[in-house]
């Protein structure tokens, strides 16, 4: 078996979270949107709480697709609240439209998301060259500007914290420790 990072464990599901798709750097705006969206869903939660919901929020909120979440209507949240499915916390819920509609206005301004949230990196992956579970923080100065600039926008759910476990699972950032097979794999 191949040394992994060491935070899935033994759950199936985070075992194929990490080795598919965490760090995978994500260029498609649909994507982008979607993990930015359920890394603000984990806020005070752990992610595999959130992961294990994953296709339900994608069920009821149209797949991700940018353009039909700004346009849902309030009667529809509401309603999504009763969903034991989904966390049915009303700000989180909320900020999944109102994400959709600041992301439509980043689009207009910079062309793409892709390509605004990109920039926080200068356009390539971060190697993180984490060596142990320590080394890894739960903010960068990247993270904070991040942050910042998507409140200013209008985001929702987009702390520090929450931007830089997205940078990591969007692959903003390689912070794979140096010892799992993936981090090589992502190596630029």
């Amino acid at each position: 078996m191949s040394n992994r990072c060491w935070w899935p464990g033994t759950d199936p599901l985070y075992v194929s979270y990490h080795d598919e798709e965490w760090g995978e750097p994500i260029h498609d705006e649909r994507l982008l949107f979607e993990f930015i969206c359920l890394e603000g869903q984990q806020a005070g939660l752990s992610w595999i709480t959130v992961l294990k919901k994953r296709e339900h929020y994608r069920k009821c909120f149209k797949n991700f697709e940018i353009d039909k979440v700004a346009r849902l209507s309030d009667k529809a949240i509401e309603k999504l609240l009763l969903d034991r499915g989904l966390i049915r916390n009303r700000l989180k819920l909320y900020s999944i439209r109102s994400n959709a509609q600041a992301l439509l206005k980043v689009q207009e301004e910079f062309g793409s998301f892709d390509k605004f949230i990109w920039s926080f990196v200068g356009g390539k992956t971060l190697d993180g060259k984490r060596k142990q579970p320590k080394d890894v923080p739960a903010t960068t100065t990247g993270s904070d500007t991040m942050s910042k600039e998507l409140k200013k926008r209008g985001f929702k759910f987009v702390g520090s914290t929450i931007c830089y476990a997205f940078m990591q699972a969007a692959g903003l950032v390689n912070d794979h420790t140096s010892n799992c097979y993936r981090y090589k794999e992502l190596k630029n």
